[in-house]
């Protein structure tokens, strides 16, 4: 066993252990709703604290691999494909769920109609006050997130790690002081959100990757995933002794942001949450987590379940079917619709006139070449017009779909052992 080295993880273009540790928070938040007391361990905000730095650690990766190809962002390109990725599936469920609230009169008694504002705006979900769509307060700590973000950190173009880094250490050390000065417990979900993208911005850099590399031991990565499941189970106890939740919220994020350099490398931790089950959960896992209210209300109406582990395989299955056709005919639609608002056009090349060969020309080569002989690849090469590199930044776990390997350093300083590429497959699932 052996730690993953910076030239392969800059190297992996995908890491399918990223969809089974979102499908890992789905359940822990559909565990939560439908458990009843006994699984109040999971908390309301456990899981959403995963999705949190997962977010922050792809959309600050996707963006520093896109600044190192083109040298900056395009913030048109990005809150494009934020807006196909995120608002159609958001909008479809929000739509079809204020639909039958209406068919059962409980639209008003629900408090979906004066939250209604707030979910529309998709922006304001984190202060609408109690209604049926209450998962969505998520989303506007997201929107917000991705409107401020980019601008803040990639607007002015490719910058020096110790900057951005410091801005980012800045940020979050200000959501910190909100909480605590201002009892602004909301604050610490943006302060989660940036743990991730610190970790991000640490592992881009060839001198800082070191510092992380430790983590991405196996072995490592077992130690903290132990250590995450006894967090767990003393979240409440937790809560209590620190006198609120937002504290054990900002530790329980350095806990996750510490266990994920481990889920992307090989391990037992990898081979879990690579299966194929677990992907395909993952893959649909941001509309598993806005339609499990809807999956809910249809398991509790049919089949008068009470809370408990009967009702959450339930409740889960069927969010996963009601999800795969939102995946299937919305999500990955829409999606495709914003890469191809933001694909780069191809550009003409205009082709020189042909030039007549004299036919003594011909008789005089020293060498013919053989009418059935191949063109020479380097000759090949010379007239052949690459396609334009997509930027599939809206898939959480790909980080990177450009063809091409990164630019070799070229430069005298002699390359550490640990960070010369691996002669076997890396396991980090590239594609």
């Amino acid at each position: 066993m052996r730690m993953l080295n910076y030239n392969d993880y800059r190297a992996a273009r995908r890491f399918p252990a990223l969809d089974g540790l979102r499908a890992i928070a789905a359940l822990m938040v559909v565990f939560f709703h439908f458990g009843g007391p006994h699984w109040a361990r999971m908390s309301g905000w456990s899981g959403v604290q995963v999705f949190f730095v997962l977010s922050g650690f792809l959309i600050t990766t996707l963006a520093l691999r896109e600044e190192d190809r083109a040298g900056r962002i395009s913030l048109r390109a990005f809150y494009v494909r934020r807006v196909f990725r995120i608002l159609p599936v958001y909008l479809v469920v929000l739509a079809v769920l204020v639909g039958v609230y209406h068919a059962r009169d409980q639209l008003r008694s629900t408090g979906t109609l004066a939250a209604l504002p707030y979910y529309a705006s998709t922006v304001l979900t984190d202060f609408a006050p109690p209604g049926g769509f209450i998962q969505s307060w998520t989303i506007g700590i997201e929107q917000k997130f991705y409107l401020l973000w980019p601008l803040l950190a990639f607007a002015a173009g490719a910058i020096p790690l110790v900057r951005r880094a410091g801005l980012t250490i800045i940020l979050l050390a200000l959501s910190l002081a909100i909480m605590a000065s201002l009892n602004q417990g909301a604050a610490v979900h943006y302060a989660t959100i940036l743990i991730g993208c610190l970790l991000a911005l640490l592992m881009h850099d060839r001198r800082t990757f070191r510092w992380v590399r430790p983590l991405t031991h196996p072995v490592a990565g077992v130690a903290i995933a132990a250590g995450f499941v006894v967090a767990q189970l003393f979240i409440q106890p937790a809560v209590s002794w620190f006198g609120g939740e937002p504290i054990v919220i900002a530790g329980y994020s350095v806990l996750v942001a510490l266990l994920l350099p481990s889920v992307l490398h090989v391990g037992p931790l990898n081979w879990v949450l690579s299966r194929r089950p677990m992907i395909i959960f993952g893959e649909r896992s941001y509309a598993v987590y806005l339609v499990q209210g809807l999956a809910g209300l249809v398991v509790i109406a049919t089949l008068n379940t009470r809370p408990g582990i009967g009702q959450v395989a339930l409740t889960a299955l069927v969010s996963l079917v009601i999800a795969d056709v939102l995946h299937r005919w919305v999500e990955q639609p829409m999606i495709e619709l914003g890469r191809r608002l933001t694909r780069p056009r191809r550009a003409a090349v205009p082709s020189a006139p042909a030039q007549p060969v004299p036919a003594a020309a011909g008789r005089t080569a020293a060498h013919p070449a053989h009418p059935k002989a191949p063109a020479h690849p380097r000759s090949a090469a010379r007239v052949a017009v690459p396609a334009p590199a997509r930027a599939d930044a809206d898939s959480g776990v790909t980080l990177d779909s450009n063809p091409r390997r990164p630019r070799p350093e070229h430069n005298r300083r002699k390359v550490p052992a640990g960070d010369r590429p691996a002669p076997s497959r890396t396991g980090t699932g590239s594609s």
